[in-house]
């Protein structure tokens, strides 16, 4: 089959009847072929599982130490490796399966069990089935016309998961969004555009606005301050206790002291699951504080969020329910395929009013009993994919007691991981036991005595995280007050035996510096 059958179908007539289209066998070829590689590609993750308790997974040949997780270069060299070629004419399925058989080869294989180093993991069976899916339908969910049942599944998930949160009143809700930044950065301007409508057509020369998030919280918030035309330095930075959590009474100086100075405070972000730490921020003196000077709560759930569905874990999340908005992203500790982020909230009205414009080109549904069909226009968006199908489909699945499922064996792990972390006599325990999140954090030092030197330390863990990675193990670090430690992330299908053999990872790494 020519490349270009398809793409340009000739429509000749033969006895008066024109030439019928082939796109769905096309698409059931490369489909098979297609298959043929990712199946591999998956399976070589669950073979290596079996390793990981020998603290190296299984070496694959390779132009580099290789194994399941990844045959790692530095960005020169892959460059020339993959030497990536954009032809002038098309290579056909050949061509195709050539490239796609480079992505797999030289890209991390987060199936993988030692991938442990961000707030995600792999994807399972139904993500794969969901994205294929999404791909098929190809819709823009920004109008009901075009997307009737995306539209149906989005409003019906969103309004399900804010149920969950406490948020139950009739026009409960939310949305989805483009990822946990976009989450919180469309937050700030529905906070912005109901608590002071002129800004919406005026701007913000009328104001200084402030906003207030902890020292822990998620760059995101300054990003947005940027793009929302606040500027980064009114992000200010709230102080935290030893665990992590915002401390209020300093949130209360800030907000007055930002008073005294003739500025406008408006909106606070609280953390449910920091980045580093994993911490919770007190969520219901955190609510009274906003109350009293009428600012808008807004709660980063991006990573934490998903504890909702745990009986042993949600009590982290109390005070949630008071919030104004509250950002989730399956995506991280659902397994959800990357990106599928909520922003839900008590009221999608006020969504509504912050963001709609009248686009008569575009948006005609209006609004049925209260509710907006057209869901672009309660967004900053007009392209909308459908990422609410990705969490529809997987809690059909798995349902609810699932999720819970695989939600507390991840925190048994985690548990488990601190526990023989804070018994081992050369690794220092910086998160709490058992931690409040998926996040184990820890210094590598012989006989549990730190360097002096902050610069010591950090050189001692950036060279074990770089050693692991031939090893089959990918874990990140973060900065601490006695230099940077590592910062492991378990999931939903991390094993004993994984954390078993990345303690003795590294503990070989150590002793080879």
């Amino acid at each position: 089959m020519a490349a270009n059958e398809n793409t340009f179908p000739n429509e000749r007539m033969a006895n008066g009847v024109a030439k019928p289209l082939n796109r769905a066998d096309e698409v059931d070829d490369l489909l098979t072929a297609v298959q043929s590689l990712i199946i591999p590609f998956i399976k070589s993750a669950d073979h290596d599982a079996a390793t990981k308790h020998t603290g190296h997974g299984l070496v694959i040949p390779g132009g580099g130490p290789r194994t399941s997780l990844v045959e790692h270069h530095k960005p020169e060299k892959l460059s020339r490796l993959m030497n990536v070629d954009l032809p002038q004419n098309g290579k056909g399925k050949e061509g195709l399966l050539a490239t796609i058989d480079q992505v797999l080869k030289y890209s991390v294989n987060t199936w993988d069990q030692g991938f442990m180093d961000k707030l995600y993991a792999s994807t399972n069976a139904v993500g794969v089935i969901s994205e294929l899916l999404l791909a098929v339908l190809n819709t823009n969910v920004h109008v009901f016309q075009v997307s009737p049942a995306l539209s149906v599944i989005e409003k019906t998930t969103a309004k399900t998961f804010a149920n969950l949160f406490g948020f139950d009143g009739p026009h409960a809700g939310g949305v989805i969004m483009q990822g946990g930044s976009a989450s919180n950065t469309t937050s700030i301007i529905i906070a912005r555009n109901n608590m002071y409508p002129k800004s919406k057509t005026e701007g913000n020369s009328n104001f200084k606005f402030v906003l207030f998030t902890s020292a822990h919280g998620h760059y995101s918030l300054e990003k947005a301050a940027q793009m929302c035309g606040l500027g980064s330095d009114n992000v200010w930075s709230v102080p935290i206790n030893a665990q992590g959590c915002m401390i209020t009474s300093e949130l209360e100086k800030l907000i007055q002291k930002s008073k005294d100075e003739g500025r406008t405070p408006f909106y606070v972000n609280a953390t449910a699951g920091t980045t580093v730490l994993g911490s919770f921020d007190p969520f219901i003196d955190i609510s009274k504080i906003c109350r009293k000077y009428n600012l808008w709560m807004h709660v980063d759930g991006s990573w934490g969020g998903p504890l909702i569905f745990s009986e042993k874990q949600k009590h982290k999340l109390k005070g949630v329910e008071l919030a104004d908005s509250l950002a989730v992203n399956p995506h991280k500790m659902m397994g959800v395929p990357v990106t599928c982020s909520f922003l839900l909230g008590p009221d999608l009205n006020k969504f509504h009013k912050a963001n709609t414009l009248p686009a008569g080109y575009l948006f005609h549904e209006g609004n049925d009993n209260g509710e907006v069909w057209d869901l672009a226009d309660l967004t900053l968006q007009c392209g909308r994919r459908g990422d609410g199908l990705k969490l529809a489909l997987s809690w059909i699945y798995y349902g609810k007691s699932g999720f819970e499922q695989q939600i507390d064996h991840a925190f048994e792990i985690a548990a488990y991981f601190a526990s023989e972390v804070g018994k081992h006599q050369d690794l220092v325990l910086v998160s709490e036991n058992p931690p409040p999140c998926l996040q184990v954090c820890f210094y590598y030092a012989k006989g549990e005595q730190l360097r002096a030197q902050k610069e010591d330390n950090t050189r001692i863990t950036s060279e074990i995280v770089h050693m692991l990675i031939p090893a089959g193990f990918m874990v990140d670090y973060a900065p601490g007050e006695k230099g940077s430690f590592f910062r492991v992330v378990v999931n939903s299908q991390t094993r004993q035996g994984t954390i078993d053999g990345l303690i003795k990872a590294i503990e070989k790494s150590g002793k080879d510096i």
